[in-house]
């Protein structure tokens, strides 16, 4: 599968699909196992903040996880010919809205893995018509295509920045 055109949209969502090389599909079933066991190395840390206001390690992998249901919630709307706008979402008011810091890291590491596997089997069903369609995100244009690549950089991109941040 061909990386999607560039639409337009906030630079944040170009800078993931920017990050995915190769198969998208294998990609994202490799980040199933590889995203949670590198998490999983960093339990010694989970509650960690590399600065005051930052988010926890947990809390960056609950964001990962509330992002992935989030954009398959596009993806499987634009995929279905949705007609109406989908809305935006504030990332931070969904973190601090959220009780992440009770649960441990494993209990997300298990999450991530099942719901990735789970929509695995969407994303390989998905016709090229499916993949071509576009609907509208916060006010832009958005295909089921260029989802699915922001799905998987949106993981590359969290990975890079624990990596950098908080090792």
């Amino acid at each position: 599968m061909n990386q999607p055109q560039p639409q337009p949209s906030p630079k944040q969502y170009a800078d993931y699909t920017a990050l995915v090389s190769g198969d998208v599909l294998e990609l994202l079933q490799r980040q199933a196992t590889e995203f949670t066991s590198f998490v999983n190395s960093l339990a010694h840390k989970a509650d960690y903040s590399y600065a005051p206001g930052k988010w926890t390690i947990k809390e960056m992998i609950g964001h990962i996880i509330d992002t992935e249901r989030i954009l398959c919630y596009r993806l499987v709307a634009i995929a279905r010919a949705e007609a109406g706008p989908l809305p935006s979402f504030d990332e931070d008011s969904y973190v601090s809205n959220a009780h992440f810091s009770d649960r441990s890291l494993l209990s997300f590491t298990e999450e991530f893995n099942l719901l990735r596997q789970a929509n695995l089997y969407l994303f390989r069903s998905l016709s090229e018509d499916e993949l071509q369609r576009v609907g509208s995100v916060a006010g832009n244009p958005k295909s089921v295509k260029n989802i699915l690549y922001t799905i998987a950089g949106h993981v590359i991109h969290h990975t890079q920045i624990l990596k950098d941040r908080y090792l």
